[in-house]
């Protein structure tokens, strides 16, 4: 059992998964190939569960970028989803979007927005439009307060004008094909509201204050793991959280999360269940492939899902996972 959570042996997550029977954990299929590409960002988010920041030096090789390239040409794989850190820093990003917009499959990049602003990066605007990736925006909370005091005083502001630009581009509009979606995460120990309803709120609030657009709204439950464990454990709310996603725990969500269909691809190659598994170094089952380099579909593909209890953070209420809630 992980640190981030102390629970009895009755309430662990495997034990709730037996007695929905969905246990063992079984992956279906690998749709989406996830890239962690670099651990160094130009923010140091309080809620950052991969504990990026602009002291971390990981940094993919163009060896392993490139291999992740020949694995996704499988016919299986339908989503290349590239993150970090800010990928955006990563030397090699220009090329790796062109090569995997030449897929035609769905890739996705998640950025802090905030990234595009610096005159370094500034063209990457441009190159994700003209390549139709699909940017997925760091957008804590629709509130400029809540927002920033995870990502820092005058964040929200620059986040504004970030989206601006990419509106100019075309992000955001209507028929234009370019895909600018925000990642919701709560400010405090709490499991987010209702997607579809936040999802209005956001687009309320941005437009008529703020004279930005954007597609779709995702929402994510914090993980403990990470920044957010070190505040949870700081703030003396571990306890009580871990028992509200206990507490929220839906059987229909256990079926439908991300990890069934994806593997996560550490910045040093190493093949992991999911993003949060990748923090705990918890890499895919020992029975499986588990590195790049050695990939094998057919086995990744009905291999059991290493759990532990943080993994209570992805089956909570309406559940949620990178692409927002599992259930209506």
């Amino acid at each position: 059992m992980t640190e981030s959570a102390k629970l009895d042996n009755k309430d662990t997550f495997a034990e709730q998964l037996r007695q929905c029977g969905s246990y063992p954990l079984k992956a279906i299929a690998v749709n989406t190939l996830q890239m962690n590409i670099t651990r160094k960002c130009n923010l140091a988010c309080k809620h950052c569960h991969v504990q990026a920041g602009p002291h971390r030096t990981e940094m993919m090789s163009l060896e392993t970028v490139s291999q992740c390239v020949k694995v996704a040409q499988h016919p299986s794989i339908t989503t290349i989803d590239i993150t970090g850190g800010s990928p955006e820093m990563h030397p090699d990003i220009d090329w790796l979007v062109s090569q995997m917009a030449q897929s035609g499959k769905r890739v996705l990049v998640r950025s802090n927005l905030v990234i595009l602003l610096e005159p370094e990066y500034s063209h990457l605007i441009d190159k994700f439009a003209k390549n139709k990736i699909e940017i997925v925006g760091s957008l804590p909370d629709y509130r400029a307060q809540r927002s920033d005091r995870q990502r820092g005083n005058g964040i929200y502001d620059k986040i504004m004008e970030a989206m601006r630009l990419l509106n100019k581009a075309g992000y955001g509009r209507p028929d234009s094909g370019l895909l600018l979606d925000l990642m919701h995460n709560p400010a405090g120990a709490y499991l987010p509201g209702s997607q579809s309803a936040l999802e209005a709120e956001y687009k309320r609030v941005l437009s008529q204050e703020h004279n930005v657009f954007f597609n779709t709204l995702f929402c994510l439950a914090n993980c403990p793991i990470g920044r957010y464990l070190e505040y949870l454990k700081n703030s003396g709310n571990l306890d009580d959280y871990m028992q509200t996603l206990r507490k929220a725990f839906n059987p229909q969500t256990a079926q439908k999360v991300m990890c069934r269909t994806t593997v996560s691809v550490g910045w040093d190659g190493k093949l992991y269940d999911c993003d949060f598994n990748q923090v705990e170094n918890l890499s895919v089952n020992s029975g499986s492939p588990d590195h790049i380099f050695t990939f094998n579909y057919n086995l990744l593909a009905r291999r059991n899902i290493e759990i532990r209890d943080h993994c209570f953070a992805c089956t909570a209420g309406s559940g949620s996972s990178c692409c927002g809630s599992l259930t209506v």
